[in-house]
């Protein structure tokens, strides 16, 4: 006879029950392993794609024993990674730093390469280009696997370089001359990879002057790969004292404990942020309430399925323990099994999505790598969440009226008032604490509690909700009132798929409406600077040849566009010298509270507004336009300013700064026009008349290009500019464009929510199908068609899906409301001279809303009614 006091026991009834119900325990294995799968595959990535200490040992010092770093300081600070490592003094080191001094400290001839490491500019086809550097000779074997050559071989001479296929992609192949802005040609002779960075231009070469070392250039005083045998931790430390940085391979692949590291350094590591620790625990909490609550009905609907078993059980002198370990042992058998399968696919998975990652990393990931810990955190997450989704149906199960289900009745007992009860004070603890979270001293992780409370409170009401729609769901269609009344008679099944289908959609619209509303926020508070379409050239201390030679170069590269050149009072002249222009109201200096312009100065001198300016309406523009016709000028305000003439002063800076002097002063007609936006685009325009009372000299500050610049032409503009000067760039004015990742956040929002919807509630439809044949044959017996049965189906579908999307969006809003006043509601304070501005943004994704309320249930509605069958076959009622 089975010792049901005992767990081996339990666990094969459990193991056996599980094969029988095939189609029930593929339902919770699913719920399990999914999760688990996802999250074993992100840990396999990221683990891949942090690249540190020993494992990043070749493509940060090749085959060397050590890089040594001179910083030209006195004395550097270093963890055992130099990553961490900086300069304690800003004073140069008293003495040259060099080789001979290393081989001092590490009393040992050393051989030794140099390796730096800066930014050139490469001359393309189109003009000029950035790119990273490497001076280094590839050929070395110190140097051994920091690139690799895919095409041609490495540089043997000084005068051959090898780029990497970004920069290849500019125009460049093996053979080609490959000239550096400052006049050294190269011959590439390979294309390659860097065994550390890729994505941006890149090239190397033995030659120095590719990367040369010094203030100007570097903020190192030169870099060597050291073959010195193990450089120790002490003898790390004593070069730490010669200003230098070290990567020592010994001692990455063998680290000092902290009580060896400075005192200093081991101050750096900063305290965890109570915030990202509050923000974790409440994903996991959250998480793990979902999965309990998706694999929930399935336990419930099994221990439904044995409950004459518990009974004989119980008849026989079972305990409510021992009926609760039996439907416990389930959720452990299940719970393993599905951990398990989570973590052996999720493996399989993070080594198959790999290289779709490595496609947005801007550093190449290492070799193929698993944290065990993490992994095994992640299975104990699986096993603990199958277990939690069976404590409630195990404890229903245990408190079952054992004469009722003996007797082939129903064995439920009647449901408390404690349950909703506290979900009425953890609904009202979560609205009360968003609310202080909102207005209050509190922030966004006290908003996030407050979700937490609320949904808790949320679920422990949808059995509630449940017998109030059944109450009044008499006038409702058949086959929906048998499927409210149902949902509600058989709680213990559709009380947790309701709460995950809820869960879910809270969770999806409290972020869509912070999301959204951070959003609305940057394009309300996004002022354009130039008309829609148009671009500007702009640069700084270029003299009118430079200009004419940008000219031509945007007529080279663009030339259905149309060139107007700008004329100002410019910032800063061609040999330094910087220039500012104020305005002052008898005591009181008027400019807009912020500014900046696009035009190359801030200051513009024209006998009409110019075109390009478009936050003037057309009654402003009349009237500035009078104003400079008069000799006048026009001043940009950011509050209201009354009066007729303005004194506008002249001041200029020396090339080295120091004390500013007044050029000129004068006292002009003028006219002061309130924007009204956050960022103005200049202080003002000036005619030609004031700018020479003030004995300013205009010149051309820009260059307006019209005609459709596209990306394209942008970056061929930007190339052939950086040929003829470092200081001008092109800029397009597209209006506000919304973040790729706020598109990317709302699409994973919706379809993970879709996903999590449709999963839940097509789970618990099928579930409550399995569960509610007999009834289905009662309804046959008595007349019903055969197609009553897709109704049905597709109601329960209905019933699970909307009122857990709707609960889900009522609970969702109390955050995500809440959360926008933190969110959002700076930005008065930041332009405090701009009226209009609310106090905060709200913008409800309605769309997102409306998709998860309505669609999806529908949608699963559909999905279900075509896949059921309408036939049902012969089955003999119990009860």
């Amino acid at each position: 006879m089975i010792n049901p006091g005992g767990w081996r026991p339990l666990l094969r009834l459990a193991w056996r029950d599980a094969l029988r119900a095939r189609g029930r325990s593929a339902l919770v294995l699913v719920m399990i392993t999914l999760p688990v799968l996802a999250v074993t595959a992100a840990t396999v990535v990221m683990a891949t794609s942090d690249v540190s200490g020993a494992e990043s040992l070749e493509r940060r010092i090749g085959a060397a024993d050590a890089k040594i770093e001179f910083q030209d300081v006195g004395r550097v600070l270093q963890e055992p990674d130099t990553n961490g490592s900086f300069a304690s003094s800003g004073r140069p080191h008293p003495e040259a730093q060099d080789m001979a001094h290393v081989e001092e400290v590490l009393d040992r001839a050393v051989t030794a390469i140099p390796w730096n490491t800066g930014t050139t500019r490469v001359v393309t086809d189109k003009g000029v280009a950035d790119a990273e550097a490497d001076a280094v000779d590839l050929t070395d074997p110190l140097a051994a696997g920091l690139f690799t050559v895919d095409e041609g071989r490495l540089p043997q001479s000084a005068d051959e370089v090898v780029v990497n296929t970004d920069l290849a992609s500019r125009g460049f192949e093996v053979g080609d001359a490959l000239e550096v802005q400052g006049g050294a040609t190269y011959t590439v002779v390979g294309i390659g990879e860097s065994s550390a960075y890729r994505g941006y231009p890149r090239l190397a070469g033995p030659d120095p002057r590719l990367a040369p070392t010094g203030a100007e250039t570097s903020s190192s005083a030169g870099a060597w790969l050291v073959d010195a045998g193990d450089v120790t931790w002490p003898e790390v430390l004593a070069l730490n004292e010669l200003g230098a940085a070290v990567t020592s391979r010994a001692v990455l692949e063998d680290p000092p404990p902290r009580s060896e590291w400075p005192p200093r350094v081991r101050q750096w590591q900063s305290p965890v942020d109570g915030n990202t620790v509050a923000i974790a625990v409440l994903v996991v909490t959250m998480a793990l309430l979902e999965v309990v609550l998706l694999a929930g009905p399935a336990f419930a609907v099994g221990a439904r399925k044995r409950s004459r078993d518990l009974a004989l059980m119980a008849a026989s002198g079972a305990t409510p323990a021992q009926g609760r370990r039996t439907i416990l042992a389930s959720g452990v058998v299940l719970g393993t099994v599905g951990a398990a399968l989570g973590v052996v696919l999720g493996l399989a998975a993070g080594w198959a999505v790999l290289p779709l990652a490595q496609r947005y990393s801007g550093s190449w990931f290492g070799p193929y790598d698993v944290v065990w810990w993490q992994v095994g955190a992640v299975a104990v997450f699986g096993l603990a969440s199958a277990v939690l989704a069976a404590i409630v149906p195990a404890w229903l199960a245990s408190r079952q009226d054992v004469v009722a289900v003996l007797a082939g009745r129903r064995g439920d007992r009647k449901p408390g008032l404690r349950s909703p009860v506290l979900g009425v004070v953890l609904l009202g603890a979560g609205i009360a604490l968003a609310a202080y979270g909102a207005v209050g001293s509190g922030t966004e992780t006290v908003i996030a509690g407050a979700a937490l409370l609320a949904v808790f409170g949320m679920i422990l009401l949808v059995p509630v909700v449940l017998v109030g729609l059944a109450r009044v769901s008499r006038r409702l269609p058949l086959v929906l009132r048998f499927a409210v009344r149902d949902a509600s008679r058989h709680r213990t099944r559709t009380v947790p798929a309701v709460a995950a289908v809820a869960a879910t959609v809270a969770g999806v619209v409290a972020l869509g409406i912070a999301n959204a509303s951070d959003a609305a926020e940057n394009e309300a508070t996004y002022t354009p600077q130039l008309a829609m379409g148009q671009g500007a050239v702009n640069g700084w201390g270029l003299d009118e040849a430079t200009w004419g030679r940008i000219e031509e170069a945007v007529a080279r590269e663009v030339p259905e566009a149309t060139r107007t050149p700008l004329t100002g009072i410019p910032d800063q002249l061609p040999d330094g010298t910087s220039q500012m222009v104020s305005f002052r109201s008898g005591d009181e200096e008027v400019t807009p509270e912020s500014w900046g312009s696009s035009l190359g100065s801030s200051v513009l001198v024209a006998d009409r507004v110019p075109a390009v300016l478009p936050a003037l309406d057309a009654a402003d523009r009349e009237r500035a336009d009078a104003v400079l016709a008069d000799g006048g000028v026009v001043v940009f305000v950011s509050t209201p300013h009354e009066g007729d003439d303005v004194k506008v002063a002249l001041s200029q800076y020396g090339p080295r700064g120091g004390r500013s002097h007044v050029v000129g002063r004068a006292t002009v007609p003028a006219t002061f026009i309130d924007l009204d936006v956050p960022t103005a685009p200049g202080q003002g325009v000036v005619s030609a008349e004031a700018a020479q009372a003030l004995g300013a000299e205009p010149a051309t500050v820009g260059l307006v290009v019209d005609g459709g610049v596209t990306t394209a032409d942008q970056r061929d503009v930007d190339e052939a500019i950086a040929a003829i000067t470092e200081d001008a760039g092109l800029y397009v004015e597209r209006g506000y464009q919304n973040e790729d990742e706020t598109v990317i956040l709302l699409l994973v929002l919706g379809t993970l929510g879709g996903v999590l919807m449709l999963g839940g509630t097509l789970t618990a439809t099928f579930l409550a199908l399995s569960d509610a044949r007999p009834d289905l044959a009662t309804l046959a017996a008595v007349g019903a068609s055969p197609r009553s049965r897709r109704g049905v189906a597709a109601s329960y579908a209905v019933v699970v899906g909307f009122v857990g999307a709707v609960l889900g969006a009522a609970v969702g809003f109390v955050p995500g409301v809440a959360v926008t006043y933190p969110l959002t509601g700076a930005s008065a304070g930041y332009y405090p001279g701009v009226e209009g501005l609310p106090t905060h943004y709200l913008d409800v994704p309605w769309a997102l809303i409306g998709t998860l309320v309505v669609v999806l249930p529908l949608l699963t509605a559909l999905v279900v009614g075509l896949c059921t069958r309408s036939r049902l076959p012969m089955v003999a009622r119990l009860d």
